[in-house]
Order: C-alpha cells, then sequence, then structure tokens
C-alpha cells in the first residue's frame, strides 16, 4: 500500500510533463502499474492522485451493490472512474499530466505535490498556500485530533 507524506513543487513545461517527486515514486515502486491515476478532484480545484492499488480498493465497494446497474452504482462509478487516467512514468520520472486536468486545477508552469496518506493532490502552488492556511486555521479552530491505535477505542483524544 503506497502512502504519500510530504509537499513538493515541481516545475511543469509546455507539454504537461513534471516531474513526480522521487519519495511518491518510491512509494509506487512495488506496483504493477509504473505511473500515477489521475483524476480531478470533485471537492477542490486540484488534481488527485494515487497509485493503482488504491483504485482497485475503490472498485470493491462499487462492484458490491446489490443492484449493478443501479443509478447508486452508476453515480459511483462515473464519480471515480471515469474521470481518471493512468499516466505512466516516463525514463526520467515524469508524467504528462493530461490538459483537461492542468486546466481544472489552474495549473501552468509549477506543481506541488501534496501527500494526504494514500492518495496525493496537484495544485497551483499560489492555491495550494492559501488551501493549506485555511485547513490549519479550521483544524486548530476545530480542536481537531486523530486517534492513535492505542486510544482508538478510548473516549476521544489522540495524537494530531
Amino acid at each position: 500500500m503506497a502512502i504519500f507524506i510530504g509537499t513538493f513543487e515541481n516545475k511543469v513545461d509546455k507539454k504537461g510533463r513534471v516531474s513526480v517527486p522521487a519519495p511518491f515514486r518510491a512509494a509506487l515502486a512495488g506496483q504493477g502499474f509504473q505511473g500515477i491515476v489521475a483524476f480531478p478532484s470533485h471537492r477542490a480545484d486540484a488534481v488527485e492522485g494515487c497509485g493503482m492499488d488504491f483504485m482497485e480498493e475503490l472498485n470493491q465497494p462499487v462492484s458490491g451493490f446489490d443492484v449493478f446497474f443501479s443509478d447508486d452504482h452508476d453515480d459511483l462509478a462515473f464519480t471515480i472512474f471515469s474521470d481518471s487516467h493512468t499516466v505512466p512514468f516516463d525514463g526520467e520520472g515524469r508524467v504528462v499530466l493530461p490538459k483537461e486536468l492542468l486546466e481544472a486545477a489552474g495549473i501552468t508552469d509549477r506543481a506541488a505535490f501534496v501527500g494526504k496518506g494514500r492518495t496525493f493532490q496537484i495544485w497551483e502552488p499560489n492555491a495550494l498556500h492559501r488551501i493549506k492556511a485555511a485547513a490549519r486555521k479550521r483544524a486548530r479552530e476545530q480542536r481537531l485530533t486523530l486517534p492513535t491505535n492505542a486510544n482508538a477505542g478510548g473516549s476521544g483524544g489522540g495524537a494530531a
């Protein structure tokens, strides 16, 4: 299972090529598909990214609907899979991001890769700075924490 952490900013060339951060490539190294899966975020002006393992995991609950061709199945399948692109690494660890993904995120000459655990996002760097500042502020105001394994079944609290 690939885990993505850290924030990295890289140049995007005129062909849409951008270097995927080395730690992200290393996290994906053991997978059959050598590249990333990328799709427009449905919650932000960013590109969502992950490994094929995560997409395979997402396919399990979608395929498990009692009525395979139900509206719920179709809605989730369209949302998750129809706008996804498999984007292979070139010999230098770069990917060519499709034009529609770059445009959806407002990315021109620089791209910021942001680890989010099992997934990552690709942002226009200035937009990312604003979003990160707002997210930190909300987390502080709401005193958000994550439970650790030691107190996951406990009364709340946890490590942030």
